[in-house]
């Protein structure tokens, strides 16, 4: 197993950075922070036009044809810079489900304009439970002649105020086993009886609540066979967890760098603070959870794009990367004093989506259950 970039993933990375330092700089994620849609149509168009929307989409549906490590080495430059918009869901949660599930129909009607970017996608799977498991689906879908209508609400969907269309997972009928009988769905996010409404977060990452009411689908638009929706639910949320482990390793590298730089900088008793051993040593764990956290992702990810099984490298990078990302964020804060905590700074920006990217896709306490139970406890 080989962890190093090739040249085209180099190449990727370089040109990624250059991008998003020249095109999302703090001051516009501090502006999409508060923008009512969380980024501009001239960003995202220029996103599409670099091809990251199709980089790991087959070429028969517009995409590049790349791999899911080449997309999380694109997305640990998104990390680093805290790009803000619907590029994780449409991508991760939307055009990879089609991918796996859809109907040929279904992805010639969809990928290419996912790829394009004319088209936003998102996920609706988790409810007020907030658990990622299989029984916290409760959303009913009642079957009338061919076609279904929905009825419940969802909680923490990402994007669902600008999403074209909405993946949802319902439950379809009854049984002891909450695996089964779980169906997903392709809504339009302007259907009659949808109700979105944006949710204050920590992170200010535009999640939403999604409330289905009478919600009418065609039959046609149900993405995979009937009842059996979750162990694609399941595919998605591997996938998702890793790729936000790549976006949290991207963070964590520029907290570190930034906290370096200011530890070389910052004179206190006549010397630079980066002299002093508790710094030497905080600055030193830094790195260490950060160089964990990116050879735990990337075998991960290598392991995924593989096809090998992965659940418990999946489960053991959002467990260990989930808490190394808020544990570098918070000695930054510490190392930084005082300035660090001010809103005007960066690291409070790093440190919110921290605590977000944590519990996205299942905290550490989730996955360190799943690798007990991979391991026969």
């Amino acid at each position: 197993m080989d962890l190093s970039l090739t040249e085209e993933q180099e190449m990727l990375k370089k040109m990624a950075r250059d991008f998003l330092d020249r095109e999302a700089p703090k001051a516009y994620v501090r502006a999409m922070e508060e923008d009512e849609r969380g980024f501009t149509p001239e960003t995202w168009e220029k996103i599409a036009g670099l091809g990251w929307l199709g980089l790991a989409l087959p070429e028969k549906y517009g995409g590049s044809g790349g791999g899911f490590l080449d997309l999380c080495v694109l997305l640990e430059e998104m990390g680093r810079a805290l790009l803000p918009g619907p590029f994780f869901s449409t991508v991760l949660l939307g055009a990879y489900t089609l991918l796996d599930a859809g109907t040929e129909e279904q992805k010639k009607e969809i990928l290419p304009r996912v790829a394009r970017g004319e088209r936003i996608l998102t996920l609706a799977l988790t409810e007020p439970s907030a658990t990622w498991e299989a029984q916290g689906v409760q959303l009913k879908a009642k079957a009338k002649g061919a076609d279904y209508v929905l009825d419940g609400t969802k909680l923490f969907v990402s994007d669902a105020h600008v999403a074209d269309d909405i993946i949802v997972a319902a439950r379809t009928g009854r049984s002891a086993k909450p695996e089964n009988n779980v169906s997903l769905f392709l809504v339009s996010g302007k259907a009659p009886g949808v109700t979105t409404t944006v949710l204050k977060t920590i992170a200010s990452d535009k999640q939403c609540e999604v409330v289905f009411d009478g919600v009418a689908v065609p039959g046609r638009s149900m993405v995979g066979a009937l009842n059996k929706g979750w162990p694609v639910v399941e595919k998605t949320l591997q996938r998702a967890a890793v790729a936000k482990c790549a976006e949290m390793v991207g963070g964590a590298q520029r907290v570190l760098e930034m906290t370096v730089d200011y530890a070389k900088q910052r004179v206190q008793f006549g010397r630079p603070i980066g002299s002093f051993q508790a710094i030497q040593h905080y600055c030193a764990n830094m790195v260490t959870d950060v160089d964990g956290a990116r050879f735990v992702t990337y075998e991960a990810a290598w392991r995924l794009q593989e096809g090998l099984p992965c659940a418990k490298e999946v489960s053991m990078a959002k467990a260990w990367t989930s808490e190394a990302y808020r544990r570098v964020t918070a000695l930054g804060h510490q190392i930084h004093g005082g300035i660090g905590f001010t809103k005007e700074h960066d690291m409070q920006l790093y440190f919110r989506r921290a605590k977000a990217a944590e519990l996205a896709f299942g905290d550490a306490d989730f996955h360190r259950e799943r690798v007990a139970q991979q391991m026969g406890l």
